[in-house]
């Protein structure tokens, strides 16, 4: 059984990552930091419907912690499917934005991604089978008000992604980042009305958290082998 790692399964789009992946067949691990309650609930449910599940906790800006949690991962064989999922917001203008808050989102959503990926790639390079794959936004693509620090980071990943996936291509390993737009859960919800949907999405409604779920499982198959290096667009036609 191939074995995946969610960062950030706690979460509304991670959550969903999570069910798919374990309905493909996949061991899921959930990681979560903040709300480990959480990661045990969406592992719970997995086991409920027959699958396998387990859980970590640890913060991915903490490097040596996270070395060392995912090395006793390691212990039962590679990881072969990692989904970088975790992240942060600290929305303000850039004039108005304090260094904290421009630190920590980059320190969270693209050191994150060094700090959980680099550990994964030798024993996934062993196996010469692989999938990474990453979760952006949408403002790293058009950009977006008051996110200067998201988006910065968000791009950063998409760079990561392209450079990553050269590395890897003769492994059988295959690198790529979805960019979701307006994806409906907890923060959605309460930040945007159905009128501004309508205005922002041409396809006037939000996304689901299960269609970015479906992406990424479709990515982490073998049918998605010949696909690397891409970013990949959920967004409504919003671009």
């Amino acid at each position: 059984m191939k074995r995946a790692l969610v960062t950030g399964g706690s979460g509304d789009i991670g959550a969903a990552i999570c069910r798919t992946l374990a309905a493909d067949s996949l061991h899921v691990i959930v990681h979560a930091h903040r709300h480990p309650e959480r990661a045990e609930a969406v592992a719970d449910a997995i086991r409920l419907a027959g699958g396998s599940a387990e859980t970590v906790q640890f913060d991915v800006t903490d490097i040596d912690h996270t070395r060392a949690v995912l090395e006793g991962c390691l212990q039962a064989g590679p990881i072969q499917v990692l989904v970088n999922n975790a992240g942060i917001y600290a929305d303000a203008p850039l004039a108005g934005m304090s260094f904290a808050q421009w630190r920590e989102v980059i320190d969270v959503c693209l050191h994150g991604f060094f700090s959980v990926t680099q550990p994964l790639i030798l024993p996934m390079r062993r196996s010469r089978w692989g999938r990474i794959i990453t979760i952006t936004s949408v403002s790293a693509v058009l950009g977006n008000r008051g996110q200067t620090n998201y988006a910065a980071a968000k791009a950063g990943l998409h760079g990561a992604t392209k450079s990553l996936a050269l590395e890897l291509a003769s492994r059988g390993i295959t690198v790529n980042a979805i960019a979701p737009g307006l994806i409906a859960g907890r923060i959605t919800d309460v930040t945007f009305d159905d009128a501004t949907i309508k205005r922002l999405v041409p396809m006037q409604r939000t996304g689901t958290a299960a269609e970015v779920a479906d992406l990424v499982s479709f990515l982490a198959s073998d049918r998605a082998g010949y696909i690397s290096g891409q970013i990949i667009n959920i967004n409504g036609l919003m671009i």
